[in-house]
């Protein structure tokens, strides 16, 4: 049986003691709004990280131009090769493993691997994002929930067969048996992991048969990282809790998609302890991102409580 973390420290209130250095790798996916890349970007920008760039391959040559020449003078930020990513196909889940290990291949002094898209914004400083980390070293943060017991729902994303076509992912062609003595797990895309955690990922030879089923999923960026983590070996420790504030509004025939945030979530977005945010758009509101910056630095306190996560219940779904 495993457990995870439901809250992540002991109440001490982060970021008013030194910690330990710590060094983070950003993955940021990018495909539009290079404008709103650049201000992500400014604002987690640290000498001591690392960067990985990975611009999709349907944005237009001018974005992919415009981000490599804001870029070319940072010497710890990389470009990763494109992948054509589709909604709802494997691509995502590929390119986040080709970030983790082109990471990792690097041979530099990381800690900390985080995902974040080119909308994302931080809600604190990288001063109390690395004093947190450090006060919680060794745990992982991902959003894990039973997937049958929590969204059944879903389950027809990974009990059909799917196919990923050239600009969309295939309707369902036959039902299939669910992978044997495996329970599936279910979250979000969005991530924050230990370097042991990312190097389990990418060099355990147990996780080869959750790529091979998970190849022909629906949305296996919302499941597949989950469902490795909690039926192999990987013994780290898991926090039920991605630190992203994210609102979810209904959108038609998908259930969900995140709202992009305005002035009039900024109440929302300072109340709690998130870490990041989705979504922005200066094309919505320009200036919620000037008062967010007003509560950088000031500290927070978190709250421990562990229990298993077969019996965590959640809901939603998720949209890029």
């Amino acid at each position: 049986m495993k457990s995870v973390y439901i809250g992540e420290s002991d109440g001490h209130e982060i970021g008013s003691i030194p910690m330990k250095t710590m060094s983070i790798a950003y993955l940021i996916l990018v495909h539009r709004l290079p404008n709103q890349f650049k201000k992500l970007f400014t604002a987690i920008y640290e000498s001591t990280n690392f960067y990985l760039i990975h611009i999709d391959k349907k944005a237009s040559q001018e974005i992919g131009e415009e981000i490599r020449t804001f870029l070319k003078n940072y010497t710890n930020v990389h470009i990763l090769d494109s992948e054509n990513v589709i909604w709802g196909g494997y691509s995502m889940v590929q390119a986040e493993l080709d970030g983790m290990q082109y990471l990792l291949n690097m041979h530099a002094k990381w800690d900390y691997f985080i995902n974040l898209s080119g909308q994302d914004y931080p809600l604190k400083s990288q001063k109390i994002i690395k004093e947190f980390l450090s006060k919680n070293n060794g745990k992982s943060y991902i959003k894990i929930a039973d997937q049958k017991k929590s969204r059944p729902e879903t389950m027809n994303r990974i009990e059909n067969y799917f196919e990923e076509l050239e600009d969309k992912i295939s309707d369902k062609t036959h039902k299939r048996t669910f992978m044997k003595d495996v329970v599936p797990y279910i979250g979000g895309q969005w991530m924050i992991l230990t370097r042991d955690c990312c190097e389990f990922i990418t060099n355990s030879t147990e996780v080869k048969k959750f790529e091979e089923y998970y190849l022909n999923t629906l949305i296996a960026d919302e499941s597949f990282f989950q469902t490795v983590l909690m039926n192999t070996t990987f013994t780290g420790t898991l926090v039920d809790d991605d630190k992203r504030a994210i609102i979810w509004i209904p959108d038609g025939d998908i259930k969900l998609r995140p709202k992009t945030f305005t002035k009039t979530d900024l109440d929302f977005l300072q109340k709690g302890n998130h870490l990041f945010a989705r979504k922005f758009d200066d094309n919505v509101d320009h200036s919620i991102i000037d008062s967010i910056q007003v509560q950088y630095d000031m500290p927070f306190k978190t709250i421990v409580k562990m229990i298993d996560v077969r019996n965590i219940s959640t809901s939603g779904s998720h949209l890029n």
